[in-house]
């Protein structure tokens, strides 16, 4: 029997997904336990010379796809056959060079500070490197066997999702409680670091990408525009991206602060293919939350909890049996929450399989309509509509605005900038508008500083960021340091079409709406008609060239001065106030 290709697999999920709900597997660490294995079957063959390899490598689950593939291979066919699932997950939870440090880079005798300079070092090294691509194209071949031989059986095509699991490093947290604004490592070398294992997953074969188990935003959102790029170079290879979010306590924040919904707003730019919760929470705690992104999301949602609570007197390890496990997804699928369903820790085959059968006649969910509306967030959502009318910018972190403000940073007294930030929120400010144009300040650095220190304070970074700027590289500094959804001001024709829609497709890329000036090749518009003709023209660009969304594009029609006593100046404020109305 011929099997059927990647394409033909993705249209007989997609025709499964408008009739049932689709079963995901179960929790590969759990299994693995279960084998009670020791240092020598992580080392295997492959990592036999400890002189080569010093640090123990026991519970590195990752290797077992070299060490001990049979392991990895029957935990598979157990998710297929006894858990009845369509999508197994690949074992490469941790396989990135980042992910992998620990165990082949790191010397714990060195005593050194995990910081940028370092991690520059792990993504550089060209055996991590060639590890990550080992790993990657063997659990692929791992997972793809087992789905092979299944359908072989009974002529069910079945898929694998290249699991992408989070860093063992934030971009969005500080790991010295002494210095609030460090940061270990940057979105550039997590973007190489996934970079390097998405391109060995789609080597390897994988039907899809999941993004998951993510608790900082700013790691998942490098993890996606690195994701971007490949497909971008490479269309052919473009598959399916599914993201999931962990949410680490019962307020329904990730680790690094945000809400569901400013998640959601954070990488719905990407148009997943599904959007989802899993792990930290059992399915008791994770129904409302479930309930909130159903409401939200406008692409398939799946969910795979924990089997509840570690505990070590249940036969399964976890407090909720397949049984229980099962009515409950069944409560979620009859409240039409469910498209993709299966477990995260704890849950076993026989989990799988209890959920499968608890989801046969259930129908899927319809994924939510949403109007258009600039939807932004900090580490809560802001949604602007027409009903809100004017939404308030906070502009005194602007050097060029607030003299004060210029001289803290200059001194570098960020500390007592930082109060500025606060006073505006508390002040009423919607966004925050963050500008170091100075020739006395360094641009890039001041903004990144500054960005880290504010998403520290979480009575600040609650609301949306502004990266304002009239040099790229400053404005670029500022998306990579912001997991929220934020505005970049500005863009404009006034470096030519090639320029502008760039630069406008990397702000679609990181996720972030655009302020666009009224200005172009022949300088700044002046009168309602310059002002119309360069509105139309960015707009057209925008949206037919880079299908950037409308309603992120935030045009400035040039507020200019009215009282000069110039005859030719005096339409200035009527031109503007009509050409804002247009």
């Amino acid at each position: 029997m011929t099997r059927a290709s990647r394409i033909e697999r993705l249209d007989y999920l997609k025709d499964q997904l408008r009739n049932r709900v689709v079963i995901l597997d179960g929790a590969m660490g759990t299994n693995i336990q279960k084998f009670r294995l020791e240092e020598e079957d992580y080392r295997g063959e492959c990592f036999a010379d400890a002189a080569r390899y010093p640090n123990d490598l026991k519970n590195n689950n990752d290797l077992l796809v070299l060490t001990r593939p049979e392991i990895i291979l029957d935990i598979h066919r157990r998710f297929l056959d006894t858990g009845r699932a369509d999508i197994l997950e690949t074992c490469t939870f941790g396989a990135t060079s980042i992910g992998q440090h620990d165990y082949f880079w790191h010397r714990p005798e060195e005593g050194r500070r995990k910081d940028q300079e370092y991690f520059q070092e792990v993504v550089d090294a060209p055996e991590l490197k060639a590890l990550v691509r080992d790993l990657n194209m063997a659990a692929s071949a791992l997972a793809r066997q087992a789905c092979d031989e299944a359908e072989a059986s009974d002529g069910k095509p079945r898929l694998v999702a290249g699991s992408i699991g989070p860093m063992p490093v934030t971009c969005s947290l500080s790991p010295d409680v002494n210095d609030p604004g460090f940061r270990a490592v940057n979105f550039r070398q997590l973007r190489q670091a996934y970079r390097d294992q998405v391109l060995a997953l789609l080597e390897g074969g994988v039907d899809m990408l999941l993004v998951e188990t993510i608790f900082d935003t700013l790691n998942a959102k490098a993890a996606l525009f690195a994701i971007e790029e490949i497909f971008e170079e490479q269309p052919e290879a473009a598959v399916p991206v599914m993201v999931s979010v962990t949410l680490t306590d019962k307020a329904g924040r990730t680790l690094s602060g945000q809400t569901i919904e400013a998640f959601w707003n954070s990488i719905r730019h990407v148009r997943p293919f599904s959007v989802g919760i899993n792990c930290a929470l059992g399915p008791d705690l994770m129904r409302s939350f479930a309930e909130e992104l159903s409401g939200l999301a406008d692409c398939y949602v799946s969910i795979y909890a924990n089997a509840g609570l570690p505990n070590p007197l249940s036969p399964t390890g976890y407090d909720l049996l397949p049984e229980d496990m099962a009515r409950f997804m069944k409560e979620y699928a009859s409240l039409g929450l469910l498209n993709i369903v299966g477990g995260c820790c704890g849950t076993t085959p026989e989990h799988i399989g209890a959920i499968a059968a608890a989801m046969e006649g259930e129908p899927p969910r319809i994924p939510a309509s949403q109007e258009p509306a600039l939807r932004l967030s900090g580490y809560e959502a802001y949604n602007h509509t027409r009903e809100k009318n004017t939404l308030f910018v906070g502009e005194r972190c602007n050097v060029a605005g607030s003299p004060k403000f210029a001289r803290l940073i200059r001194e570098g007294n960020y500390e007592e900038a930082v109060s500025i930030a606060r006073q505006q929120v508390e002040n009423g400010a919607v966004v925050l508008d963050f500008c170091f144009d100075d020739g006395l300040i360094d641009g890039p650095e001041a903004m990144v500083r500054f960005l880290n220190l504010v998403s520290a304070e979480p009575d600040i970074a609650r609301v949306p960021f502004m990266v304002d700027s009239s040099k790229w590289e400053v404005l670029e500094a500022g998306l990579q340091c912001m997991q929220g959804k934020g505005i970049v001001n500005s863009i404009s024709l006034k470096e030519g079409e090639e320029e502008f829609l760039k630069k406008a497709a990397l702000i679609k890329k990181y996720g972030a709406a655009a302020v666009v000036m009224a200005f172009d090749e022949q300088g700044q518009a002046s009168n309602y008609g310059d002002r119309v003709r360069i509105a139309k023209r960015a707009y057209d660009l925008l949206v037919e060239r880079v299908q950037f969304p409308p309603e992120d594009i935030i045009f400035d029609p040039n507020v200019l001065t009215v009282g000069t006593g110039i005859a030719e100046h005096a339409n200035y404020a009527l031109d503007f106030f009509k050409a804002a109305g247009w």
